[in-house]
């Protein structure tokens, strides 16, 4: 066991969209282990990430040399006719690289995540919507309705960095925030406030909020409703929740559409939107639409910067054609469609790629348990902890700078794309 040990302070943590930048992290030989500000996502992270796995490349299950396996995946990629480049759980680096590829071999690109982020991603090019940053929520919000979630699921330390925090601007007391929890929430403990006042708890099933939300529309509108109940949920207790949202000064309502896990969800997100475009007629209200997890804000930023569009897009014609049914990452593989298949995942271990029979590579942490061996795997560098990076964090104005926190042998997801699209010829 080594005794050598250097602890790193304000450590950002790339594991949850909150991108918290405050944690205290110690590296031995042995490991990585987060000393104080952790949490239950980013204490398992750190110690999975720190763990020294077997590090080098295999072709077929069969240890090769880098360069072997570069070369490999550039003959799988060279004689695909529609390769798929997914997963892509990485910082903006791997994004840039994976992305220059993808369009160098005229492949459809897909985030493991944009299955929710599309039910955002679809609203927002519609009709756009009024949205706000967690810097103002700190500072501004004095009512705070969570929809749909309880945050802390994804992102545990919400309340502690967001909500009950020490100091505020504009002499906000962050006590009196008022916490309003709506739908199918697992846990609203952390909406207790500091002095002990509970929350606001409305139940509603999630797949029925968009019932909710029409109603509270209606209410705000000044419109009658002609029943007592409405999704199961009381119009008297939907009036008050409309009255005070049309009273507070900064309300905020915040979702993540991966706890909208039904048919259709866009339109509830919708309907949410449209509610928040109402209330600013009288009032200042915004949306605080969370992700981050896995690194989709990150690869989204950087596609949409590049080509103007965001997952689910293709370079089979040269020129990138978005469409987020047809070149969903599940639905070629199912189809037959894309013949060969690129998958990285650098940020976390656990994002294996899909079962198929198509050829494929994998990039990903050396700590990865693949249950089908590729044809192709090469253990690549993990961002913030084995090399220095950039990361958006979850309200996606923010690129958070990674550190690195020891030296390794292991290549950057991005030399290895690189690596790859030269070896193209």
């Amino acid at each position: 066991m080594s005794t050598s040990a250097t602890e790193h302070h304000d450590i950002a943590c790339p594991f949850c969209g909150l991108a918290c930048d405050d944690l205290r992290v110690g590296v031995t030989e042995d490991g990585v282990e987060v000393k104080a500000n952790g949490c239950v996502i980013s204490r398992p992270a750190f110690a999975r990430a720190g763990t020294r796995a077997p590090a080098a490349p295999r072709v077929g299950g069969t240890l090769v040399l880098l360069a072997d396996a570069i070369a490999h995946a550039a003959r799988i990629l060279n004689d695909a006719r529609l390769p798929l480049v997914a997963g892509l759980a990485t910082d903006v680096a791997g994004a840039r690289s994976a992305l220059a590829l993808a369009d160098r071999i005229g492949a459809v690109t897909d985030h493991l995540g944009s299955a929710a982020k599309l039910r955002n991603l679809i609203v927002l090019q519609g009709s756009g919507w009024i949205s706000t940053t967690l810097t103002e929520v700190r500072n501004r919000a004095d009512l705070l309705v969570l929809m749909g979630t309880d945050v802390v699921s994804r992102y545990p330390r919400f309340f502690e960095r967001v909500v009950w925090v020490a100091e505020t601007l504009f002499e906000l007391d962050s006590a009196a925030r008022e916490i309003v929890y709506v739908g199918d929430v697992k846990d609203t403990s952390a909406g207790i406030a500091p002095g002990g006042r509970k929350p606001s708890v409305i139940p509603c099933e999630n797949h029925r909020l968009g019932e909710v939300l029409g109603a509270l529309r209606a209410i705000v509108a000044g419109r009658a409703i002609s029943r007592d109940e409405v999704a199961d949920v009381p119009v008297a207790t939907l009036t008050a929740l409309a009255r005070r949202m049309t009273a507070a000064k900064y309300g905020v309502v915040a979702w993540v559409a991966g706890d909208l896990d039904f048919p259709h969800a866009d339109l509830t997100v919708q309907t949410l939107t449209d509610l928040i475009r109402d209330l600013n007629r009288t009032t200042r209200f915004s949306g605080l639409p969370l992700a981050g997890t896995d690194g989709d804000f990150t690869y989204s930023q950087v596609h949409t910067w590049q080509t103007g569009f965001p997952f689910r897009t293709s370079f089979a014609t040269g020129q990138p054609v978005y469409d987020p049914y047809h070149y969903g990452a599940d639905r070629l593989l199912a189809s037959g469609e894309a013949d060969a298949l690129l998958w990285l995942s650098s940020l976390n271990p656990t994002r294996l790629p899909p079962a198929t029979t198509v050829p494929t590579i994998v990039l990903g942490a050396p700590s990865m348990q693949l249950t089908h061996e590729p044809d192709v795997f090469v253990p690549v560098a993990i961002p913030g902890v084995d090399h220095s990076g950039h990361f958006y964090r979850a309200d996606k104005v923010v690129a958070v700078p990674l550190r690195k926190l020891r030296e390794s042998s292991l290549p950057t997801a991005a030399a290895v794309l690189d690596g790859i699209r030269a070896a193209l010829g």
